[in-house]
């Protein structure tokens, strides 16, 4: 008896399942170490919040070049697995090797390794999964994708929260991140299907801004501006810590954190199928203003820092799964990878300024100016989202 077609329209493509798999374990693997690493840079190693703003900035803008590079090699032809197989690979090297690391500079090498593998893999995942399915089921499956890379975030700290408990010392735990990261390259080698063989492809088309979707043109130029407001987790970290939480509890509200993106991520793309994209990334992008402004106006303790951190990570998740599908819906299938990297690396870019900005923000005027800061840039960037939403509809 052949499935109903409702029933055929939801069910999600293989591809997609592995995928998300496959960023369950890495993300298992990654997040033994991020939330660990501000407090080893500055407690372990001695370096302030500027330098904390500063790796993570050189690593998430590395990262965002690359993605741009990595979209178009698959809109010219190149094996979209290979790449991610690569990518995966690469970081998967470098991440366990930050347990030898006795100086920030080899902490930021190593990061710079691991976020160009995240590079070289995310514009060609996006798009595979984008090309595996429809429109009708396409923010679930960025939403079953960002849904199980969040629930590896969960497994993540609350492995390292049990190593540390257990008395294994911090750079040991990082060393035990080389097991989730064995089984990553395993799984995406045995389950996503192989690349077509390589072949003479014609060019990938132009890519021309103007001639772009209008909703895609202010999701891009609004991403930049939430890049250069968006405040990395790890400085959250500094935050709690600061408003007293004790260092065992930080994989736990790390991983707290993480299960609230995992809860939120899947049915908020199901939403954007139903909703629209634009009107869930005005609403998420609004509750993260506010989620901001409360980190620089309220004094924090106790219960209240574990709300703080929960709400402004939720914010984070919310839009994810609608910006990913509103590139998969209007960009040309022709140049799907580009777009995704162009994406990538307007979100990506300006958060090296960004960052480090609001390092030397909290340095020199307190941690309560750098969020406001943040929230300003944000609100801003969301108007001007609106604004351009509404004269496409015109």
């Amino acid at each position: 008896m052949a499935a109903a077609p409702s029933a055929v329209r939801t069910l999600l493509p293989r591809t997609v399942i592995v995928l998300g798999c496959v960023s369950l374990l890495n993300d298992a693997a990654s997040e033994m170490i991020t939330p660990l690493l501000p407090v080893f840079l500055t407690a372990t190693l001695g370096a302030g919040p500027a330098i904390v703003g500063l790796v993570e900035g050189v690593a998430e803008a590395t990262a965002s070049i690359l993605k741009l590079v990595a979209g178009r090699l698959v809109d010219r032809g190149a094996g979209a697995k290979r790449l991610v197989f690569a990518g995966y690979g690469l970081a998967n090297l470098a991440r366990p090797a930050l347990g030898f690391a006795a100086l920030w500079p080899v902490v930021l090498a190593l990061r710079f390794a691991d976020r160009v593998g995240k590079g070289i893999r995310t514009a060609p995942r996006d798009a595979l999964i984008a090309g595996a399915a429809g429109e009708a089921i396409r923010g679930r499956a960025f939403g079953f994708h960002r849904s199980m890379d969040h629930a590896g975030a969960v497994i993540g700290p609350l492995v390292a929260f049990a190593l540390l408990r257990s008395g294994v010392p911090l750079g040991q735990v990082f060393l035990w991140s080389a097991v989730p990261g064995v089984l990553v390259l395993a799984l995406l080698g045995l389950g996503v299907p192989a690349d077509a063989p390589l072949a003479l492809a014609p060019p990938a088309p132009a890519l021309r801004f103007g001639a772009l979707d209008a909703r895609l043109r202010a999701l891009l130029i609004a991403a930049g501006g939430l890049a250069l407001a968006t405040v990395p987790e790890v400085f959250v970290v500094l935050w709690a810590r600061e408003s007293g939480l004790p260092l065992a509890w930080v994989p736990l509200v790390w991983a707290a954190a993480s299960l609230g993106k995992m809860l939120l991520a899947y049915p908020a793309g199901i939403a954007s199928d139903a909703l629209g994209r634009v009107p869930m990334l005005l609403a998420g992008w609004s509750l993260r203003v506010l989620a901001l402004l409360a980190l620089a106006l309220l004094t924090a303790r106790g219960p209240l820092i574990w709300a703080l951190f929960l709400g402004y990570s939720a914010t984070l998740a919310f839009t994810e799964p609608a910006e990913r599908s509103l590139i998969g819906d209007v960009a040309p299938a022709a140049v799907r990878g580009t777009a995704f990297g162009l994406y990538h690396l307007a979100s990506g870019l300006l958060m090296l300024p960004g960052a480090v900005l609001f390092g030397v923000v909290w340095e020199r005027a307190g941690s309560g100016v750098a969020f406001g800061l943040a929230a300003t840039i944000t609100a801003l960037a969301a108007a001007g989202m609106a604004l351009a939403a509404r004269g496409a509809r015109r």
